[in-house]
């Protein structure tokens, strides 16, 4: 099979480095270089570069663009202790709300002959950070709401303990961050709608607070909306965009696609206008966010966006071994999501 256009893109650039035809603290293409270099979408290209920077080949600079990193290798690294144990905090151990990080995360960890203690976030209930600190030499935490146990990460990152945060950013601590260009995946969904014909795209939220991920996915909605010229939007404080009033949204507004928070939201949504009477996608068109497994196994199966649970796994892990190893906090990482289509949505 031909190689994916990213991983040419990426093998190219490698290459470059390794040889000094792209020496030491020299700029690497634009985005927008690549892509029109190799005749590829700015996603592709953006892909590549994000593929070297997870590999410490490259470093980006904000506002000047990426660079050529000096040759560390992990073998360079200082040796990290024995009998090494990593805390791996999820809100739940289903992966029914969220993917499946250990994929991804525990093969990183066991090249580290690390331990890993995976559980949920009770955990750190009455938990003191000086007993997270003797029991764990560093923290994976999945930031289901940026606002719990800020306190105790507070205290630990005054301690300097090393904590990689996932999904979301906690702007108030100086933690690094993995995750999903979840702005991306919302311009995603909504662009494949209007390449269908849908003029009236609704947003579905399944709660009235809205978490930084799902935020950034509705922005991305908008801008799809505005490139396209089309007026018609879902308002972020729109207490009628939910799955309790969602006949009257219909009604009122001649909605005929959503693009929902996650996939959950989605299977909610079709399950409802099936209720109703309504034909998924004859009547509706519906898109998610996530691809949980039961995303390909509901009637219809969901279009949906993916994030790559995998890689963030890897991604985070690499980061946590790096800030042990170096004593240095690593820099922020997003990572591309990828659109599925299935049989949710269908042209008008």
């Amino acid at each position: 099979m031909d190689q994916p256009l990213y991983q040419k893109i990426f093998n190219d650039l490698k290459a470059a480095i390794a040889d000094g035809s792209l020496p030491v603290d020299s700029q690497v293409p634009t985005e927008k270089e690549l892509s029109a270099k190799y005749q590829v979408s700015r996603i592709t290209s953006k892909r590549a570069l994000t593929e070297l920077e997870q590999l410490g080949l490259i470093y980006r600079v904000r506002g000047k663009g990426s660079f050529v990193k000096a040759a560390t290798s992990v073998e360079q690294h200082a040796v990290l202790p024995k009998n090494s144990r990593i805390l791996f905090l999820l809100p739940f151990l289903s992966d029914l709300s969220v993917g499946d990080f250990t994929k991804g995360l525990n093969p990183v960890m066991q090249e580290q002959q690390l331990e890993v203690m995976m559980t949920t976030l009770d955990f750190l209930t009455n938990k003191t950070a000086h007993e997270l600190m003797q029991e764990f030499d560093g923290l994976i935490y999945y930031a289901f709401d940026t606002d719990h146990h800020l306190d105790l990460l507070f205290e630990l990152s005054l301690k300097q303990f090393p904590v990689v945060i996932l999904d979301k950013k906690i702007y108030e601590l100086p933690f690094p961050t993995v995750l999903s260009d979840n702005f991306q995946g919302g311009s995603l969904a909504t662009e494949h709608l209007i390449k269908e014909g849908h003029q009236k795209i609704a947003y579905l939220f399944g709660e009235q607070t809205h978490p930084q991920s799902v935020r950034q996915r509705y922005l991305g909605y908008l801008e799809a909306l505005n490139k396209a010229r089309l007026p018609f939007h879902t308002p972020l404080d729109d207490k009628s965009a939910t799955i309790d009033t969602l006949m009257n949204y219909v009604n009122d507004h001649k909605v005929t696609a959503f693009v929902c928070e996650n996939d959950l939201v989605a299977i909610q949504t079709m399950n409802y206008l099936k209720q109703h009477g309504y034909d998924i996608p004859n009547d509706f068109s519906v898109i998610g966010f996530d691809d949980i497994q039961a995303a390909a196994l509901v009637d219809p199966p969901l279009t949906t966006v993916a994030q790559d649970f995998h890689k963030l796994g890897e991604i985070a892990g690499r980061s946590l071994i790096e800030w042990l190893q170096t004593k240095e906090i690593p820099a922020d990482s997003s990572y591309p999501v990828s659109f599925i289509k299935r049989h949710s949505t269908k042209e008008m």
